[in-house]
C-alpha cells in the first residue's frame, strides 16, 4: 500500500510546544481529527501518527522541537510523522534530514492538516511550507473543546509587524492578522455552551487586534463588545505591547467585571540602550510609569513581565540598569529568557556576543528575583477573598485541588465545592512552595 489511508490510521497523537497560539491550533487540529473518526492518545503512546507543532522562538525550542520529533519516530518507528509549526515554517530542510518525518506543513497549511494526515505518502519526507509574508487572512483553526485545561483559549491575531532584533517570529508567522469581531463573539459563544468559565484570548501580538480588518477596529471596542454581551464569565488577555496598554484599555480592565486583572508586558530589558538596539519603540522611564500607573488604576492587578538576559552588547551596567528597575517597580512575576542567537535576524550578527554561562549567570539573578516577587504579591492576599477557577488537577504535597485566581495567582483550595470548573470564593491563609493555601468560603 503506498499510502496510509483513515481506516488503516485510527489513532493520532498531537504534541505542542510553545505559546498559547501553537496551543490553540493544536486543539483545532485534534477536534477536526476526532470528527474524522480518529482517535487521538497522548504522544507517550503508540499511535499511527504524531502531529509535532513546533516552537521556534528560541535555539532550545528547536532543540525541544526535535526531541519531540526523534522521541515520537523512537516510539513506533513505522508512524506517519508530520511536523508542522514555526521551526517547521522557519526551517523545513533541517527538518527534513531527521529519519523518519514523513511530511513538514507551514504555520498557513494547518489547516490542512486533518486532511493531510489520512492521506500521507509513504517514502522521503515531503514539504509544504510556502511563504508566509504573503498570508493575508487569519487561520480559521480553532477549537471549542480543550482536553486537560480548565480555562479556554482563542487566537483572535495573529502574526507580527514589529520585526524586533532579536525575534525570528515575523518570519515564521507572517503579518499581523485579524479574526473579524462578529467571529470572535460567535466563537466566545461556542465555547461558553461547551462550558467553560473562562477564555483567554491570545494571539502573536494581541494588540495589533483589528488595524487590517475593514472597517478598522480596536482591542477596546472589541473587550467592550464581550463585556456587554455577557458571552463569558472571564475574559483573560495574553501577553501584550507596552504602547497597547492605552488609558481606555487601562480604565476598561479596572471597571470591568468580566476581564481578569492580569496583564503580561514584555520588558525585556531595563536599558535604554539596550531597548534601542533590540528595535522596542519604549525606554525604562516609560514602562516605569506605565506599571505605577497600571498598579494605580487597577487595585489588585497582576502584572507579569518578560525579561532577556544577555542581549548582545549587554554590559554589566546596562544588566544592572535592568535589575534595579524590576526591582523598583511593583510586578508579580518575571518570565525570564537567556538570549538566544536566530539566524536571519538582525541581533545574531551583532557585535558584543554574549558567552553561554554568562547569559546563564544573569537570567539566575532574575529568576531569583521573580521568585520573590511573585510571593511578595502573593502574600499581601493572605485574609483577602479571592475568587479561584478550580481546575482538574491536585496539589502534589495537600492533595488540593489547585486553581488560578482572577489575577493569577496559583492558588490550592480546601473544603466542599471546590471542583473542577467551579469559580469559588476563598479565604487565603498562607503561602507555601510558590501558591497560596485557602480555604472555600460558604456563604
Amino acid at each position: 500500500m503506498d499510502r496510509i489511508g483513515k481506516a488503516e490510521m485510527v489513532r493520532v497523537a498531537v504534541a505542542t510546544l510553545g505559546c498559547k497560539v501553537n496551543q490553540c491550533e493544536s486543539a483545532g487540529i485534534a477536534e477536526a481529527l476526532v470528527a474524522r473518526g480518529l482517535t487521538l492518545v497522548s504522544c507517550d503512546e503508540i499511535a499511527d501518527a504524531y502531529i509535532i507543532n513546533t516552537c521556534t522562538v528560541t535555539g532550545r525550542t528547536d532543540y525541544q522541537s526535535r526531541q519531540l520529533i526523534r522521541r515520537a519516530i523512537r516510539k513506533n518507528p513505522a508512524a506517519a510523522v508530520l511536523v508542522t509549526g514555526c521551526y517547521a515554517q522557519r526551517a523545513p530542510e533541517e527538518i527534513a534530514k531527521i529519519p523518519g518525518v514523513r511530511f513538514i506543513t507551514g504555520n498557513t497549511e494547518k489547516e490542512n492538516i486533518p486532511d493531510i494526515i489520512c492521506e500521507m505518502m509513504v517514502g522521503a519526507p515531503r514539504i509544504l511550507v510556502g511563504n508566509i509574508r504573503d498570508q493575508k487572512k487569519i487561520s480559521r483553526l480553532g477549537a471549542t473543546v480543550f482536553p486537560e485545561h480548565t480555562r479556554a483559549f482563542l487566537k483572535i491575531q495573529d502574526g507580527c509587524d514589529a520585526f524586533c532584533s532579536y525575534c525570528i517570529v515575523p518570519h515564521a508567522r507572517g503579518a499581523s492578522r485579524s479574526l473579524p469581531l462578529e467571529e470572535v463573539l460567535e466563537r466566545i459563544t461556542s465555547i461558553t455552551r461547551a462550558g467553560y468559565r473562562e477564555v483567554v484570548l491570545t494571539g502573536i501580538h494581541l494588540g495589533a487586534w483589528g488595524r487590517d480588518l475593514q472597517p478598522r477596529a480596536d482591542l477596546v471596542a472589541l473587550i467592550r463588545q464581550i463585556a456587554d454581551r455577557h458571552t463569558a464569565e472571564r475574559i483573560r488577555l495574553s501577553s501584550i505591547e507596552p504602547r497597547e496598554l492605552n488609558t481606555e484599555l487601562i480604565a476598561l480592565i479596572g471597571a470591568s467585571k468580566t476581564v481578569c486583572r492580569h496583564l503580561h508586558i514584555p520588558l525585556q530589558s531595563g536599558d535604554d540602550g539596550i531597548l534601542s538596539a533590540m528595535h522596542r519603540d519604549y525606554n525604562a522611564a516609560f514602562f516605569r510609569n506605565l506599571v505605577w500607573n497600571l498598579t494605580s488604576a487597577v487595585p489588585r492587578i497582576a502584572v507579569g513581565i518578560d525579561l532577556m538576559a544577555g542581549f548582545p552588547g549587554e554590559t554589566e551596567e546596562a544588566f544592572a540598569n535592568t535589575l534595579r528597575l524590576v526591582e523598583e517597580i511593583p510586578v508579580a512575576y518575571l518570565q525570564v529568557f537567556p538570549y538566544s542567537r536566530r539566524p536571519g535576524t538582525p541581533a545574531a550578527t551583532m557585535a558584543g556576543q554574549i558567552p553561554e554561562p554568562e547569559k546563564k549567570r544573569r537570567a539566575e539573578q532574575l529568576r531569583a528575583v521573580g521568585a520573590m516577587k511573585r510571593q511578595k504579591f502573593a502574600e499581601k492576599f493572605i485574609g483577602t477573598p479571592l475568587s479561584v477557577l478550580i481546575e482538574g488537577r491536585t496539589d502534589k504535597k495537600t492533595g488540593f485541588p489547585v486553581g488560578f485566581s482572577d489575577n493569577y495567582i496559583p492558588v490550592a483550595v480546601r473544603g466542599d465545592g471546590a471542583t473542577a470548573n467551579q469559580i469559588v470564593r476563598v479565604m487565603p491563609e498562607a503561602f507555601r512552595e510558590g501558591r497560596l493555601l485557602a480555604e472555600v468560603i460558604h456563604e
